[in-house]
């Protein structure tokens, strides 16, 4: 047996830990090192991902391991077709430390909580030291978002943005305050569509023989999960990666802030960035993004609110979903303060209804793996809502459809954005509209079988009694709210039959929905 010196510290790199600068990575010596990835059954499965997220993910996976291996790493990778395969990370790592005899395993923390909670248990299960690397790639550690949180009352992630402003310097002037004299510039961001609106396609990167490869293995082993594989051209390497943000930053940011809210029916990426794969991956830097904006802004070549409103997003909401998701867990997941239960309805597997704004935030979920913000939001997400459906229901479909979902920042924004779930931690009201705000940022109502202005009976836009009946039946709840309670003032002076209509055609609506059909999400 070789001495304990000369063994090596294996380090097991996660599907979403696509960095060479990872923690549990960096400063270890390439001749003492072995690197271990896994494809595993177990995640492909614990919910039937969309297929065009399990092939992005092995895909981005695999060419990692032929960098590592080319820059002179030696990997250890298991495929999901090798025979013996553990299927579980536990179960894989045992397999390679019988094959290695470490003397100790390095791994980052992980993203999800079911995951980190396994790899808590190792330096019980396993005879070898265990290190756990605490992952730097995000710019608000841990514990400075609990120290962050613990003597407010209130979280709202606008103070948390702040802090995160001055700490990076980020649009910030030396004296301290934010350029421009103001920290948040959405007044100037909710621009309707355009009817000449003309945005540059994103790049799209054709499948070389290792995508193709993993391509026809998402098909053989999981044809039946979600989604269509023929549009994948997602960025897989960090390079393409960059290709994707050189491509953004300069032909569709200096739009992004305007237009970020909008919706055009057949038009699924607009100004908007699409790399969320790629940094939730781990192939992008997201404070290097940051600054590449910031840059364009103090050159003139882009706009104080859409680089403001693209910078936001990634050090003030991402870092922020991140760091509330590990404040609340394991509760989270369970949270259903609106007790909501309606099962969820059937059309969102298949995008069979007539509401065109819904089936086309569904065509493109199947088709691209990928929705933007607000069709996430206040389309899906809106719906879900104000008809009650049952929260974790809600959660399994967002986290299966879309490439970019990982339980840390699906998770919080379904839950508690969404969907109200949490009771009001995250979000100061319940992002609850009617048909008038889809009417306002799409395009969709133009050729609906529903019409917006129509407010109750035949043809009347959905939207507008199911959000009555939803402020209705929570009144008791969300009266008292500053953001909301004024509502109820606009509904005590429409009168009982007006009331009673509203609620009547929101009742007869609900009572047309289909279920969904079980196996969808998870195996049944």
């Amino acid at each position: 047996m070789p001495d304990h010196a000369s063994r090596p510290v294996l380090v097991p790199i996660l599907g979403d830990q696509l960095t060479r600068g990872l923690a549990s990575l960096r400063g270890r010596a390439k001749n003492d090192t072995v690197i271990l990835m896994m494809e595993l059954w177990d995640e492909a499965t614990y919910v039937r991902h969309h297929k065009q997220k399990i092939a992005l993910i092995f895909s981005a996976m695999r060419h990692f391991a032929a960098e590592l291996e080319e820059a002179g790493w030696s990997v250890d990778y298991t495929r999901l077709t090798e025979p013996d395969n553990a299927g579980s990370f536990t179960g894989e790592v045992a397999r390679a430390i019988e094959r290695h005899d470490p003397r100790a395993v390095h791994v980052t923390h992980s993203g999800e909580w079911r995951v980190q909670q396994a790899i808590e248990q190792w330096p019980e299960k396993f005879a070898c030291d265990v290190e756990i690397f605490e992952d730097d790639r995000f710019l608000c550690p841990l514990s400075e978002f609990r120290a962050w949180a613990q003597d407010r009352g209130t979280l709202r992630m606008e103070n948390f943005y702040r802090d995160m402003r001055r700490m990076t310097g980020l649009l910030m002037t030396d004296d301290g305050e934010p350029v421009g004299g103001e920290w948040n510039y959405d007044k100037l961001n909710r621009e309707s569509p355009d009817e000449d609106m003309d945005p540059p396609p994103r790049p799209t990167f054709a499948p070389d023989d290792i995508t193709s490869e993993v391509i026809a293995l998402v098909e053989e082993r999981f044809g039946g999960h979600f989604g269509s594989l023929e549009n994948f051209g997602w960025p897989v390497t960090r390079a393409e990666a960059e290709e994707a943000a050189d491509a953004f930053l300069a032909e569709r940011l200096a739009r992004f802030g305007p237009y970020q809210d909008a919706m055009v029916h057949g038009q699924d990426d607009l100004y908007h960035s699409m790399l969320s794969t790629s940094l939730n991956l781990g192939l992008l830097d997201p404070l290097d993004l940051c600054r590449r904006a910031e840059a364009l802004y103090a050159a003139g070549q882009a706009p104080i609110n859409s680089v403001e409103g693209f910078i936001r997003q990634i050090i003030g909401w991402r870092e922020y979903v991140r760091g509330f998701y590990w404040q609340f867990m394991p509760g989270l997941a369970e949270a259903n303060a609106l007790e909501a239960h309606r099962p969820l309805p059937e059309f969102y597997w298949t995008g069979a209804t007539d509401m065109r704004c819904l089936a086309d935030c569904i065509r493109s979920t199947r088709d691209n793996a990928h929705a933007h913000h607000i069709q996430r939001l206040m389309v899906l997400g809106n719906f879900a809502l104000i008809t009650g459906v049952d929260p974790q229901a809600v959660q399994d479909w967002y986290l299966v459809v879309y490439a970019d979902a990982y339980e840390w920042v699906e998770l919080p924004n379904v839950a508690a954005m969404i969907l109200y779930a949490d009771g009001g931690k995250l979000a100061s009201k319940p992002y609850a509209a009617s048909g008038n705000y889809i009417n306002t940022m799409s395009d969709y109502c133009r050729k609906c079988t529903y019409s917006p202005h129509k407010k109750t009976g035949e043809g009347a836009c959905p939207f507008n009694p199911l959000y009555w009946h939803f402020m209705h039946r929570h009144r008791e709840r969300l009266e008292s709210n500053h953001r909301v309670g004024r509502i109820y003032a606009n509904w005590d002076r429409m009168g009982a039959e007006r009331q009673r209509e509203y609620l009547g055609s929101a009742e007869a609506f609900l009572e047309t929905l289909v279920p969904e059909k079980e196996g969808w999400a998870r195996d049944s």
